[in-house]
This record gives C-alpha cells, sequence and structure tokens, in this order.
C-alpha cells in the first residue's frame, strides 16, 4: 500500500497545468513550464522557469526537483542542482532552475514539462558529540572516492 499526503497548491494563473504522474507507479510528478513566451537556452546558460505554482507542503517533508531523463540525453537540458529542495515553510512559486548542457541553443515551451517532483520524508537530526570517531570503527575507515574498488 503505498501512502497518500495532501499537498496543499495555488494556481498563480486559471490554465497553470497541475504536476502529473505518466505512469501508475511513477515516483515523480512532471512539472510544467508556466511561460508568456518561449525561453531560449543558450549552450552553458542557466535559466530559472516559472511553473505558476505554489504549494504548501506538510511538515516533515520536502519536495526534491530532479531532471526529466528524457530532456537531459535528448535535448541536453537538466538541472543547476540536482536535486533541488523545496522546503515546507517555502511559499512562493517553484522556479525550476534549469542548465543547457548542449551546444546548440534550446528553446522550452509553454506548458512543457521540464522537471519531476518526489514529496520526501525527512528527519531532524540531534548532532551528538562523540569527540573521536576511530576509522576503525568500520570497515571501509576514511576511504572514498572510489576506495571501495572498481567492480
Amino acid at each position: 500500500m503505498i501512502n497518500k499526503i495532501q499537498v496543499k497548491y495555488e494556481k498563480m494563473h486559471a490554465d497553470v497545468q497541475l504536476p502529473q504522474q505518466q505512469t501508475p507507479n511513477s515516483a515523480g510528478y512532471d512539472i510544467y513550464s508556466y511561460l508568456e513566451t518561449p525561453i531560449k537556452i543558450a549552450p552553458m546558460q542557466r535559466v530559472a522557469i516559472p511553473t505558476g505554482l505554489k504549494v504548501e507542503i506538510p511538515p516533515g517533508y520536502l519536495i526534491s526537483v530532479r531532471p526529466r531523463s528524457g530532456l537531459s540525453i535528448k535535448e541536453g537540458l537538466t538541472l543547476i542542482n540536482p536535486p533541488g529542495t523545496i522546503d515546507a515553510d517555502f511559499r512562493g512559486e517553484i522556479k525550476i532552475l534549469m542548465i543547457n548542457l548542449s551546444s546548440e541553443t534550446r528553446i522550452i515551451g509553454h506548458q512543457q514539462r521540464i522537471a519531476q517532483l518526489l514529496l520526501e520524508q525527512y528527519y531532524k537530526i540531534d548532532f551528538i558529540n562523540a569527540n573521536i570517531i576511530p576509522l576503525t570503527s568500520s570497515n571501509r575507515g576514511g576511504g572514498g572516492f572510489g576506495s571501495t574498488g572498481k567492480n
């Protein structure tokens, strides 16, 4: 059984399209651009794409913003900071921070699927001072960046 959590929304314009799952088992909900005119994105240019949507996320949850794989591989358009985070206390318009990694100018049109949203639960962290955390407290120790092998 998959739990459902209610997220309140506000459409800033009557024709704003709500995020949608594309298949019944999709984890992400595609979010759409809301543009008066198409936006051209030059190679390596960064832009904030408006969506015309505001949300009220319940406490203890966040919405992560992730790239759409098809848009990334086919057009070279992806997010600047994946995953982006929309906190439960943010009440402004959702804007999608995109970058064009291709060698050609790309165009984002009105009501185009530009990213996907995932609702995620988070936990408060109670940091506890341990004074020293010995490297021998795990098999991996201080190894990182490929230290676990090539396979």
